[in-house]
Order: structure tokens, then sequence, then C-alpha cells
């Protein structure tokens, strides 16, 4: 199956769903240029995410969906939002949606849970999910173990339903090794960080741009919470206390509103630049129709 199947979009394409950056305009956006946007919910609130679900309806009427940390504090109001303001598709995160999936399922909604091993892929696809999004550590954000190229394979062969790569997709290249090895479409956030469109602060664009692959390092590995960002002296920082043997609560100092200043503030010394290794490929900031045609058809060059 192609994803465009599911999703109706121009190009088999899912943007990421980017904390404090995935708006409803952004999301909007995206949708317009061919992909399948989606507003975040991590760092906004209920309220918030409702109004981002408005501006979106009013700015697009191509597909889009809602991507829900299911680790948020109102995680059960932002669960009915979705079903009682008709969003058509909905991706989980940092945990197990389960609970949702039947009420979900019954208001039509199109659930897309991201899993990092083969075991809780059979077990979304148990509880009714759509299709699943196999994310590979080298992706930006929160991550788990194994890489893209091994983690892709391993669910296709787990499970019946429609699987989506992601992490470490930033090219035409990546795409169809993504699609060899088994995907029906890709979900990709960094490269899209560094559209026209992206409301993040210029310097977190220019931190990008100006990356190599190895700039993008994991954080709280020890600690059993391993997050990619890119290298700057908030993440030495964070590292060397980490490996001195430093407590959550000493580490966290270090990361409580760092994305924020990322974002907003363009704070690229002790901001959170969350970004995966395909920062190393992006070369300068384009519009999102450029980009995603780019990795979907490597019709557009860099």
């Amino acid at each position: 199956m192609d994803l465009r199947d599911l999703t109706g979009t121009e190009f088999p394409l899912i943007q990421g769903g980017m904390a404090n950056i995935a708006d409803g305009s952004f999301a909007a956006a995206v949708s317009n240029a061919g992909g399948l946007g989606l507003i975040a919910s991590g760092g906004f609130s209920a309220d918030r995410i409702r109004e981002e679900i408005s501006i979106a309806k009013e700015k697009t009427d191509k597909p889009f969906g809602v991507n829900l940390m299911l680790m948020h504090p109102q995680i059960e109001e932002i669960a009915d939002i979705v079903i009682k303001t008709g969003v058509s598709f909905v991706t989980t995160g940092a945990g197990n949606p389960g609970r949702f999936m039947k009420k979900w399922k019954e208001a039509g909604i199109k659930v897309f849970p991201v899993v990092a091993s083969s075991t809780l892929a059979i077990l979304m696809e148990r509880d009714g999910a759509d299709a699943v999004i196999a994310e590979g550590c080298e992706s930006g954000g929160h991550i788990g173990e194994m890489t893209t190229m091994t983690l892709v394979p391993q669910v296709c062969d787990a499970v019946n339903i429609p699987v989506i790569a992601a992490g470490g997709i930033g090219d035409h290249r990546q795409f169809k090794a993504a699609m060899d090895l088994g995907a029906c479409g890709v979900q990709v956030g960094t490269a899209l960080l560094c559209s026209e469109e992206c409301p993040i602060h210029p310097a977190y664009k220019e931190a990008i741009v100006k990356a190599k692959g190895t700039d993008a390092v994991v954080t709280g590995r020890i600690g059993g919470v391993p997050v990619r960002v890119l290298k700057n002296r908030m993440t030495r920082e964070y590292i060397k206390s980490e490996k001195a043997g430093a407590s959550l609560e000493e580490l966290e100092k270090f990361t409580l509103g760092s994305l924020r200043r990322a974002v907003f503030d363009g704070d690229t010394k002790t901001g959170s630049l969350m970004a995966g290794q395909t920062a190393g490929q992006v070369k300068a900031i384009r519009p999102l129709r450029e980009i995603i045609e780019d990795i979907c058809t490597g019709r557009q060059k860099n």
C-alpha cells in the first residue's frame, strides 16, 4: 500500500510532530505543499490545541492531523478534542494509545502510533491502528535504540498494517531506501525545520544548515531518556554532568525551558536544538514544497 491511499495527500510524506513548533499554520502549510501536516500537542495546552486546529482548518482544505504526546498532562481532554473538532488523523508518541483507540476509531479517525520496536508495533496492530510509524534513532528529539535500517524491515515483517519509516530521511536516496525496506511512506522532521514556512527562530535554522551529521548528539542516554539535539554549550555540560553521575533532578536544570529558548529566542548556546542526523545534509533554507518534492521525487536539487 502507498501512504497516499491512507492520507489522500499528493506525496507519501508525513510531517513529524515537533513540540512547540508545529502549530496550525505550519501544519496547514505542509498540507498545502503536498504532505500530511500535523499540529503538535507537546508544549501546547488543550485550549491552544483546539485553537490551532481551527487555524489549520481556515488555512487549508487538505488533510491534516494532530500528534499527541501521551504523557501530556491534559491527554484525556485532548483525546476528546480531536474527536469533537473532526480531526481526520492522529499520530501518537511517548506511550501506548491503546486506551483511546476504540473511541478514535469509532469517530473515523485514522491512527498512526510511533513505535520503536516490533513488539509495540504488534500491540498497536491488535489495538486497531491503521498504520505504525517506525522511527529509528537517527531522528531528532526523543529516540529509541534501533536504527531505521534495522527497525523498519523488522516492523514490516511483524505486522500486516502499513509501516511508515521515520528517522534519517532527508533526501530522495533515503526515501527510496525506506520504500525498499518495505515502508509505504515516510515521516520527516529535520529537513522541514529548515523550510521558509517553519516558525522557529532563524538562528535555529542556521544552526541546522551549518551542522554536520556528527553534531547531532544524544543527551540522557545514561539516564534512560535519550534525546537527540545539536551539539552546543548546554549539551556539553549536560553530558559531562551525566557521566559524572548527576541525578535526573540536577540534569533537568540544563533542559528546563531549553526547547522554547531555542524555538522562540534563537538561543543556540543553551537552547535545545532538536534535530536528527540528517542535519548534515541540509544546506539551505527552502520552501516546503521544494523540500517535500525533492525528498519524494528527487526532481528538486539543493
